[in-house]
């Protein structure tokens, strides 16, 4: 390609790439919703770690991740305990389980045997892999861990923090 060439076709990707988050309200909605978490997560102290491992008493921690909801900070993590599935709602400020509320129906029960699945074949825990993710990204906080089944092998996806920077990872849970 021509430098001339290369100039336009430059232009245009990028006058496209903007265009297209500009008229995507999803893409500006979650960066929208990763700021107002980033800035939610300034100084809480209990890690998604410590979350995994709190919920623990209610069953296998299944999924885990700080979220804003209705303008506040939580700590949620899905718990199975055979075929039953819990939402375990973890206190930041104190890392202990503030409360705990069974999935019956819906969408997140849905969500919730899809990662029972995958976690049925892990070897490594969440907690484990997360921990191993964050070590691997030195000044990082993990804000979620979601398991799923790629090609039939189990892997956690990690979304880590690092001051306003989000970063996805992928860790093998066999």
């Amino acid at each position: 390609m021509k430098k001339k060439q290369y100039k336009t076709f430059f232009a245009a990707s990028v006058t496209c790439l903007v265009t297209a988050y500009l008229f995507n309200p999803t893409a500006r909605a979650q960066d929208k919703d990763q700021a107002e978490l980033a800035k939610a997560l300034q100084g809480v102290k209990t890690t998604l770690e410590q979350g995994l491992a709190a919920s623990a008493g209610g069953g296998t921690p299944i999924s885990g991740k700080f979220e804003v909801e209705e303008g506040k900070l939580q700590l949620s993590v899905y718990t199975m305990k055979g075929d039953k599935f819990a939402e375990v709602i973890v206190d930041h400020a104190t890392g202990k389980v503030a409360k705990t509320e069974a999935i019956t129906s819906g969408d997140d029960l849905g969500a919730a045997k899809s990662q029972s699945a995958a976690m049925a074949k892990a070897k490594r825990s969440l907690r484990e892999a997360t921990a191993r993710a964050v070590k691997a990204n030195g000044g990082s906080r993990a804000v979620s861990v979601m398991p799923a089944l790629s090609a039939g092998r189990p892997i956690a996806t990690i979304t880590l923090l690092q001051g306003q920077t989000f970063k996805t990872v992928m860790e093998p849970l066999d």
